[in-house]
């Protein structure tokens, strides 16, 4: 390949905190570090926060391939990168370059914060390497938008782990049909199993869509409702639920406000299913279902031994501060959304308070801190990390690998309500487990359209 064709990339801090090891993400295009990545990198990694873990990986990354025997000159013109099994198609280089030692020019930014020190650096490459194409990678919307503005003709943020490229194309879950769906369906054989009953279909009778195991199929004009079981060989066994029937489901005395909280919880209440993801907007009833279920397979079914209820702290889930008390205490306040929730079950009993505590006794409700979770294998309960969209890609993996025998996870979140520096809706951990998780037979994910909270709430949602 010629020299003009490979591409220079300039990697801001923010990319190597997000993925520590993204110098090995540009194929075989050359990777630039400027030295004052590396004093971010420095300061960031002493501290005692969650990004200070990335910050010394991607520290040690670079060692790996810059260290021992390398001499500064090899530094400055670039080193090959070696090779890794999980990057077996990076062939480039990676160089560090000393940005402090660039004089100010009319065209530079002044180089009072480290920002425009990298802006500058990329403006400089891009003169000294030109017609080759020169490439800021930046995390940081205002950088980018101060690049560009500076005279850098290519800005981009990290793509690279992005699994969809808009919010807009995440699975929901579910898929709806126009019209009835058991129209000009020809070749429909249907089983019995106990209570339950199964069609098999053929895909090309259902349409082009890109069905997966555990995703719900539903329609306009008919009571039909079903889950996807299997697809083999051209067809797809679908479990039929029924509308009418999801709609009538009960957990510790809720029922379904609408189809999409009557299929999260069909698939809240089935021991065959470890994880169920719940996505949607504030009011939609995420929390209320997940812990009414939970109370209903520990006390009422005895499926499982144990709640433990856990969510992301602030600071992206690092420190749970200095309030008193035990664990269980201080986690209380980031966890006011699971003792509401708990009041609005037990709302209408003679002694809510006395109601509530027995509950919390009776079914074990164990309130943790995320911090805590690495190491542990948690067995025979049900696990609800609640908030779960404030987590990254790592964190959420840290705790789905907890989950031992007999545990069902429940994960919830709100996509636009989005709390952490580090992470966006495509970016966030919650979008990551969605899609990788969409084709596991072990795992369901719904959507809940619509705001049942209040009409208050409801509107604001629309018109806010």
């Amino acid at each position: 390949m010629e020299q003009d064709d490979r591409k220079l990339f300039v990697l801001d801090t923010n990319v190597l905190l997000h993925e520590p090891l993204a110098i090995y993400s540009f194929k075989e295009h050359d990777v630039v570090v400027p030295m004052t990545v590396l004093e971010e990198l420095d300061q960031i990694k002493d501290r005692k926060r969650d990004v200070s873990r990335d910050a010394r990986v991607a520290i040690r990354a670079l060692e790996d391939i810059l260290g021992g025997k390398t001499t500064p000159e090899q530094i400055l013109q670039g080193v090959k990168l070696p090779r890794r099994e999980d990057h077996g198609d990076a062939c480039g280089t990676l160089s560090i370059f000393p940005d402090h030692q660039l004089e100010m020019t009319h065209a530079s930014l002044p180089d009072n914060n480290n920002d425009n020190r990298i802006i500058n650096t990329a403006l400089h490459l891009q003169k000294i390497h030109k017609p080759r194409n020169v490439v800021l990678v930046t995390k940081d919307i205002n950088m980018r938008l101060k690049a560009k503005g500076a005279g850098i003709k290519l800005v981009e943020d990290y793509r690279t782990d992005q699994l969809i490229d808009d919010i807009r194309f995440l699975t929901t879950g579910f898929h709806q049909f126009k019209g009835d769906f058991w129209e000009r369906k020809e070749h429909v054989s249907t089983e019995s199993h106990g209570r339950h009953t199964v069609h098999t279909v053929p895909v090309v009778e259902v349409g082009d869509d890109n069905f997966y195991i555990n995703q719900y199929l539903l329609d306009e004009d008919s009571n039909f409702c079903a889950r996807v079981l299997e697809k083999t060989n051209g067809d797809l066994k679908l479990l039929d639920l029924g509308k009418d029937r999801l709609l009538n489901m009960d957990a510790w005395g809720i029922r379904p406000k609408n189809i999409y909280q009557g299929m999260a919880m069909q698939a809240l209440l089935d021991p065959n299913i470890d994880l169920v993801i719940l996505t949607g907007p504030a009011g939609c009833g995420k929390t209320l279902l997940a812990m009414a279920a939970a109370l209903e397979m520990v006390v009422e079914r005895g499926l499982y031994d144990k709640i433990i209820v856990t969510r992301n702290t602030p600071e992206i889930a690092e420190s749970i501060g200095f309030l008193p008390g035990t664990e269980e205490e201080k986690m209380t306040p980031w966890l006011a959304a699971i003792t509401d929730t708990l009041e609005v079950l037990h709302k209408n009993d003679v002694n809510p308070s006395g109601s509530m505590n027995y509950i919390m006794d009776k079914a074990n409700v164990q309130f943790k801190s995320i911090n805590f979770m690495r190491g542990r294998s948690i067995q025979n309960s049900v696990v609800i990390l609640d908030e779960c969209q404030n987590l990254t890609a790592s964190q959420i993996k840290t705790m789905i690998t907890r989950m031992g025998e007999g545990t069902k996870l429940i994960c919830s979140g709100n996509l636009s309500q989005i709390d952490s520096n580090y992470l966006t809706a495509v970016t966030s951990g919650l979008t990551y487990i969605v899609e990788r998780f969409k084709n596991f037979e072990g795992s369901a994910n719904i959507y809940l359209n619509g705001v049942v909270r209040s009409r208050l709430a409801e509107f604001a949602e629309e018109n806010l």
